[in-house]
């Protein structure tokens, strides 16, 4: 499944940046995210528990950032695991100034999700539609935490 999207949040970039890489942040306006440890250099472990339609799982995995460049673009890799199935994603985020507005970033993402097991094969109708649901709460608690 494809993700893409694009938001506008309502300060600097070098905030936003420093925003999303704080762990802690993430763990609190992440939908579904329970715990996120740093494990290396811009590695971390994951635990989440998401609902989709009927199938309900909590998943173990790992979370890597890659290809940083502060403060306008990085790379997420996700890898999750559980009973339920197994969720692969890619992620690439794109941060820049709005130059119309002071202080306002336009973020732009797009990536893609492959899921498989039970869950992808009871989930898969809804996917799109749960996929823009996190990624709109995310996005909201983002600005409520700004």
């Amino acid at each position: 499944m494809k993700l893409k999207g694009d938001y506008r949040i309502n300060t600097s970039p070098e905030k936003l940046w420093d925003l999303l890489m704080d762990p802690e942040v993430l763990t609190r306006i992440t939908p579904g995210i329970k715990r996120l440890e740093k494990n290396g250099q811009n590695k971390y472990t994951t635990l989440s528990e998401i609902k989709i339609g009927p199938v309900k799982g909590a998943f173990k995995g790992e979370l890597e950032i890659i290809d940083q460049v502060p403060p306008s673009k990085f790379t997420l890799v996700l890898k999750q695991r559980s009973k339920i199935g197994n969720i692969n994603a890619n992620g690439f985020i794109y941060l820049k100034n709005d130059s119309s507005v002071t202080d306002m970033t336009e973020v732009h993402f797009e990536g893609e999700v492959k899921i498989s097991g039970l869950l992808a094969r009871t989930g898969q109708r809804v996917m799109g539609a749960v996929a823009k649901t996190l990624t709109d709460e995310f996005f909201n608690s983002l600005s409520m935490e700004i």
